[in-house]
């Protein structure tokens, strides 16, 4: 028997219950992007969540917790964010050195505080 991830089997049983992601998500007092996440294996849900998902389906808990995990996919998820999160830094860090040591100017320190906002912008919009 082919082992499902957790992601696969919450949208299977979101749809054998006639549900949309929307329908979901306010019986689980989440947003709809969480629901998606949990179904692309983007994120899990927690195992407060996952007892209240095994209610709202009406299964045992174990049809639940008895599945693979997509580790790959949340350990690529959480290096993109530390990624994007040590560039903003890095980059208000070394335009604060630079402006302190009088080695840049300020054009040059514009464009390094601009690209360590872009940053922090992707991370945000990327984890809403």
């Amino acid at each position: 028997m082919e082992e499902k991830s957790l992601g696969k089997i919450i949208a299977e049983l979101r749809k054998e219950n006639n549900m949309t992601q929307m329908d979901l998500a306010e019986k689980m007092c989440v947003t709809d992007k969480a629901v998606s996440k949990w179904e692309r294996d983007i994120s899990c849900p927690d195992i407060k969540t996952i007892n209240k998902l095994a209610e709202i389906f009406n299964v045992d808990i174990n049809i639940l917790l008895n599945t693979k995990v997509n580790t790959k996919s949340i350990k690529t998820h959480s290096i993109i964010n530390q990624i994007l999160s040590s560039v903003a830094v890095a980059m208000g860090v070394a335009c604060i050195v630079l402006l302190l040591i009088n080695k840049v100017d300020i054009k040059d320190a514009i464009l390094m505080l601009a690209i360590g906002l872009t940053s922090i912008g992707i991370y945000i919009l990327k984890n809403k």
